[in-house]
């Protein structure tokens, strides 16, 4: 195989060095702002970048001397500041946000496609009217016209009729030609349909969407009817190359197959309906969404870098990522130090799991995660407890009030029995496994790594759904899981849980599915095992298997459903409610105590006592369901259960005792 590294280029447009792309990317160009299909790009190879350019963009001129809108001084590519962006190019109006050029002299600005491209001033015999037509820029208070092309609204510059009173005209559609010639059709000239024609809505077989990137114009489209073949406009502009000379995909230069077709991808090893690429010589063909892809990458799901083969070599393997089978004929990504790892092409090259980092020719380093330093026997110098020293206790016990009061600072659970490591001079403890928390994770919930933090505040947690204190990974993404605590980071794949008998694999869903443990509905990510139809929501899987309750002396174990013998305790004791056997709750086998999962720990059982938390404009105080009578809640006027509840500080006072009893506070 050629392991030749295609060179960097320091260009101007980005502040890190480009690396040229074969790959069809489907996004935005963060040099033009367009969106749509790239192809023969460049690309950011730093993590967390993200940035893809255009060929043209990224190769911008430094200088643009005379240009028409300001002939006068050059104009000079510059990178916009943060407090710059979103001012309105001189030219056109629109906002620019990225790169532009601009006139050090005359403050004057215009965006990239203004300065490279930009658009006639006058159109004297325009294809799409009969009267000369004058460039508007973007008007900022008018409402709103429709093209007289393509009758959508126009948001951005526009051509004007000055003889024909409101007559607009988007850039686009000035001239549009009434039939093309494409690479990817060449045996007919596809035909331009304007939305007023609709020449195939009333055809259930006619190909409505574009036959490259499948996306289903909403105004003009180039169709040849002959062989049912559809093109969206962007398509048409930037047809993809006719042959590809990349080593990564194969060892010959492929050539595009303009018709689409089924086949097996060889490097995914799916079968796909779309356009390809074909070596003929080799028998060798491939997907145009898996031209270019990387060599060798880290994903989100494995500790170990993962290198692509154009042939797995052994069957029986399953992906990863996504758990089906992957073909052992067909390309696939493969760890060297784990045999059996493998994933799927389509998989691994995700941006869901993918940072984006091309790791061919980068040297391997071991990053220090250690949280702590060792500065003695058992001695410790952790670094979110950097000003004193942990001593290991390895057989820490504790019962009656101090197990109530005394949480691990990372997990906030009790610290009940077994090695914690405790600050002599403060009442700071973290369990030993704690400890060792890593400061850095890859987690499945970004393809960037999380940081681990001690913010002294409270978070949400969306995979668990509870307020969480404590240590807490975070990620710079301003998402969903931006947030996870260190229950939920604690759980990787596959995961084993003595409530089901296979390991579980996280899976995402949209729609509500039931929890088998706790029967409540979640969305989002769970816990699942294909084999049985079982799902985990993360509440259950991070419940504790053991625990102190004051309700017995010793310790509760989490009972799972109908799986074990059932005790004869059907009453929970704490709320003296009946208990369903088909959900998992918590019992002693010595006494028969049974107690409701909720009434044991709560909603609130990750938040450290005493500690405030702020929400929705009020503060809450985190205090021991410990007074002589359980409180009446100031919500749903029930007594109290859970042993950690909120106290509202406003002038009504009163408890709170639940998640949904949070949300309904007025």
């Amino acid at each position: 195989m050629d392991t030749t590294i295609s060179p960097m280029y320091k260009l101007s447009i980005h502040e890190h060095p480009l690396l040229p792309s074969a790959m069809f990317i489907d996004g935005k160009c963060d040099g033009c702002q367009v969106i749509g299909l790239m192809y023969g790009s460049y690309y950011c190879n730093e993590a967390n970048c993200y940035s893809w350019f255009h060929k043209d963009c990224a190769e911008s001129p430094l200088e643009i001397n005379h240009h028409p809108s300001h002939p006068e001084h050059p104009l000079l590519l510059t990178k916009m500041a943060p407090e710059e962006r979103g001012t309105p190019c001189d030219f056109c109006g629109q906002e620019i946000f990225s790169t532009c050029y601009n006139c050090p002299t005359c403050k004057f600005k215009v965006d990239l496609i203004c300065g490279t491209k930009p658009s006639p001033s006058v159109i004297e015999h325009p294809v799409c009217h009969d009267h000369t037509l004058v460039f508007l820029k973007k008007r900022v208070e008018e409402e709103k016209a429709p093209c007289e092309v393509c009758k959508e609204s126009i948001d951005g510059p526009s051509y004007s009729c000055l003889e024909c009173n409101n007559v607009y005209f988007h850039l686009d559609c000035v001239n549009l030609s009434k039939e093309v010639d494409h690479p990817c059709h060449s045996i007919h000239p596809l035909i331009k349909i304007m939305p007023s024609e609709s020449l195939i809505d009333d055809d259930d077989d006619a190909q409505k969407s574009c036959s490259l990137c499948f996306v289903q114009p909403k105004n003009v489209l180039y169709r040849c009817s002959i062989c049912n073949f559809t093109l969206c406009l962007g398509c048409t502009k930037r047809p993809p190359p006719l042959v590809v000379d990349d080593a990564k995909t194969h060892t010959h230069p492929v050539t595009l197959f303009p018709s689409k077709i089924k086949f097996t991808c060889k490097v995914a090893g799916i079968e796909i309906d779309s356009f390809s690429y074909i070596c003929l010589k080799c028998g060798f063909i491939v997907s145009v969404y898996c031209v270019g892809l990387p060599r060798l990458i880290n994903i989100n799901r494995h500790d170990h870098r993962i290198a692509f083969t154009h042939h797995l070599g052994h069957k029986g393997a399953n992906c990863g990522v996504c758990r089906k089978s992957v073909r052992q004929y067909y390309g696939a990504y493969s760890c060297s130090i784990c045999p059996k790892y493998v994933v799927h092409s389509r998989c691994a090259a995700n941006y869901s799991a993918w940072n984006g980092v091309e790791l061919e020719g980068i040297p391997e380093t071991s990053e220090d995660i250690v949280p702590f330093k060792v500065v003695g026997d058992n001695l410790i110098r952790h670094c979110m407890h950097e000003k004193h020293i942990l001593l290991l206790l390895k057989d820490y016990y504790m019962v009656g009030d101090d197990y109530k009061r005394v949480r691990c600072e990372a997990c906030v659970s009790p610290i009940g029995f077994g090695p914690v490591y405790s600050c002599q001079e403060c009442r700071f403890f973290l369990h030993e496994k704690c400890a060792h928390l890593p400061m850095k994770k890859n987690l499945v919930f970004s393809p960037k790594p999380y940081v681990l933090e001690y913010q002294g505040k409270a978070v949400y947690c969306n995979l668990c759904r509870l307020f969480s204190g404590g240590f807490k990974y975070t990620n710079q993404e301003r998402w969903a899981y931006s947030f996870v605590d260190v229950h939920c980071s604690s759980i990787s794949e596959p995961f084993v849980h003595n409530g089901h008998l296979h390991p579980l694999y996280f899976v995402e869903t949209k729609e509500k599915r039931p929890c088998d443990a706790c029967r409540g509905f979640r969305d989002g990510y769970m816990l699942n095992c294909s084999a049985c139809d079982f799902d985990l929501c993360f509440y259950c899987a991070t419940l504790p298997i053991k625990l102190w309750h004051i309700s017995d002396e010793h310790p509760l174990t989490l009972y799972y459903g109908r799986r074990q013998k059932a005790t004869r305790q059907n009453w929970c004791e704490v709320c003296e409610m009946e208990l369903d056997s088909s959900k998992w709750f918590f019992t002693c086998f010595d006494c028969g105590v049974a107690l409701h999962d909720k009434c044991v720990l709560g909603d609130f059982s990750r938040l450290t006592p005493n500690y405030s938390i702020h929400f929705r404009g009020k503060e809450y105080l985190v205090i021991l369901n410990n007074l002589n009578s359980r409180p009446s809640c100031r919500s749903c006027h029930d007594r109290c259960k859970a042993p950690v509840i909120l106290q509202v500080n406003d002038e009504h006072n009163g408890y709170i005792c639940s998640n949904s009893c949070l949300y309904r506070v007025i």
